[in-house]
């Protein structure tokens, strides 16, 4: 069997839960609690180890998911997942500029650890006060659009838009030259 190993990591209340259970199989095995702090005024529940969810993509291939969470205070997790992964989703609330200062920092924080294919996920960009993907784009420091990662808009909770997201994310995948 193989496993392709896929990080989904983002902000506090980009949409990480949300993909991994919009395409999972299984039930989402989650570690969501209560919180009362810092990410109390975007949402009750946040997720405080890691998301986990499958899905079959062929007789012999698997997909894993892993939602990290959007704390800074457990960073930790999301390194410990993406030093295993074969590729990773950035899912960035477009209608939260204030977040992308932490978005730019955990992108920086993986292309320091780990040389894997990626997508950026821009999610909420149906709320008026969002963010074109091109000034995302910038704010993350991505302005040079050749080398620039695949970016889609997609409904977190919208099982065709997530697939979308897999499938570019699969193609990207399939882009980078086997090492030798």
């Amino acid at each position: 069997m193989e496993i392709l190993r896929i990080v989904v990591t983002g902000t506090v209340g980009a949409g990480k839960t949300s993909f991994i259970r919009t395409i999972s199989e299984i039930e989402v095995a989650d570690t969501e609690h209560h919180t009362n702090d810092e990410p109390a005024f975007l949402k009750q529940d946040t997720t405080v180890a890691f998301d986990f969810g499958r899905l079959t993509i062929g007789p012999n291939q698997v997909v894993h998911l892993y939602g990290t969470p959007g704390q800074a205070q457990f960073d930790f997790t999301r390194d410990t997942l993406i030093d295993k992964a074969h590729a990773y989703i950035l899912l960035v609330n477009a209608h939260r500029p204030q977040g992308l200062h932490y978005s730019r920092r955990i992108l920086s924080s993986i292309h320091q650890r780990v040389r894997i294919p990626i997508v950026i996920g821009l999610t909420h960009v149906d709320y008026p006060d969002a963010w074109t993907p091109d000034t995302i784009a910038l704010a993350l420091g991505l302005s040079n659009e050749r080398r620039r990662p695949p970016i889609v808009c997609l409904d977190a909770t919208d099982r065709e838009a997530v697939s979308k997201t897999l499938i570019t994310l699969i193609e990207a995948m399939m882009a980078v030259p086997v090492s030798q």
